[in-house]
């Protein structure tokens, strides 16, 4: 995942000043809260959270023909 620097904030600034995290998120679409100088929190959209949470139809059916080929003396059996 690349990180904008200009989108990182100290959680002490975070704390006293969510506005300025919010306006981040909505100008570069994340903003990365640091602890103690390393990258701990990511605020984003919840749009953007959804989409990412959404498995894709091809990797849905990857997956599943991926099963199917591993367990099709199992499918066979239960078709029977």
């Amino acid at each position: 995942m690349t990180v904008n620097t200009k989108t990182m904030v100290s959680i002490t600034e975070a704390n006293q000043n969510f506005s300025k995290v919010a306006r981040l998120v909505d100008e570069n679409g994340s903003a990365v809260i640091l602890k103690n100088n390393v990258p701990r929190y990511i605020v984003m959209e919840f749009s953007e959270a959804e989409k990412l949470q959404t498995a894709s139809d091809e990797d849905v059916m990857s997956v599943s023909k991926k099963l199917i080929e591993k367990n099709i003396r199992a499918y066979k059996e239960l078709a029977k």
